[in-house]
């Protein structure tokens, strides 16, 4: 088998590159190094697929690559690359958004086009669900995003569905429910939060604390990933959650208990396109894709703070 990631330098991508190599697939990687958060995370992610002789790494942007030849003799294409982010993502920033999460996906959908492809997974967003009380969040429920990253990630779960149908590219969208755990980005909660603890800085929190998340561990993903890769359904959208929704306020006194430090945190107000909740259906998921997490949040913060203390030493 042969697979092509995009993002492969990121969080959830090299993850998803380790575990298929160790499963004995080929695998191409491709990223372009987003400025988004400091390159040097994103070289460390690429440590330990370099030396594999099944790994080849690409340093390209999507949209100035020949995706033809990229794809070529692919089994499955894991299309994970993207700008992320919510509160980044308005004013002039969003010619990024749209050229990286929607551009970048056309042009890799129409190059996927008459390729004996086994499946094109798309990585989503619950962010595509925007604010709302409808919950949990299901598959078949409105779908009406509050941030302009919400909204490009939508998008191109819809020129996903379009590309299916016209063209019968084997599509699946997986709407990832906020993903944690060694690696993750910087610019996100838990790695911000463990990191300044680690360091004794103050800690930033948006809003009340009262919001909640549905936190989902990376290796639960990566599971949900390649069960969707070898799932028989095409142009079908999951939700990939945790299974479990708790307040930021809660989490953050559940990572004081096993770090042993005490937050200092600096109150902010709410920012435009956070959401107040999420919770994941995830009765699609686990009844398709036999998808079934399995990384509490207590254990998931354990493997995430023993990964940043390793990284300050």
């Amino acid at each position: 088998m042969k697979a092509v990631i995009t993002g492969v330098a990121g969080f959830i991508g090299s993850h998803l590159a380790e575990r298929l190599l160790r499963a004995g697939h080929e695998v191409v990687g491709i990223d372009n190094f987003l400025d988004n958060y400091p390159r040097h995370f994103k070289d460390h992610n690429l440590t330990a697929l370099l030396p594999e002789a099944r790994f080849s790494f690409i340093e390209s942007d999507l949209l100035r690559s020949d995706l033809s030849a990229l794809l070529r003799g692919a089994t499955y294409v894991f299309h994970l690359a993207g700008q992320p982010g919510v509160r980044a993502s308005w004013g002039k920033e969003f010619t990024r958004y749209t050229d990286n999460n929607i551009v970048a996906t056309q042009l890799l959908l129409e190059a996927a086009k008459g390729l004996a492809l086994s499946k094109f997974v798309y990585a989503s967003t619950s962010s595509v669900y925007g604010d709302t009380d409808d919950l949990p969040m299901r598959e078949d429920g409105l779908t009406r995003p509050v941030s302009p990253y919400g909204a490009t990630k939508l998008a191109a779960e819809h020129l996903c569905h379009l590309y299916w149908k016209a063209f019968s590219v084997p599509t699946v969208s997986l709407r990832f429910f906020t993903v944690y755990g060694p690696r993750q980005r910087s610019d996100m909660f838990f790695h911000l939060f463990l990191r300044a603890l680690a360091r004794g800085d103050e800690v930033p929190l948006f809003d009340d604390g009262e919001q909640t998340r549905d936190f989902t561990f990376c290796d639960d993903i990566v599971d949900g990933v390649i069960a969707a890769a070898n799932y028989p359904g095409r142009g079908e959208i999951f939700n990939l959650g945790g299974g479990s929704e708790i307040s930021l306020i809660d989490a953050i006194h559940l990572a004081e208990r096993i770090t042993g430090r005490k937050a200092k945190l600096k109150r902010f107000d709410r920012q435009k396109g956070d959401v107040r909740r999420t919770r994941a259906r995830l009765d699609q998921a686990r009844d398709k894709l036999g998808y079934a997490p399995q990384i509490d949040l207590e254990r998931g913060l354990i493997e995430e703070w023993n990964w940043i203390r390793a990284t300050e030493a």
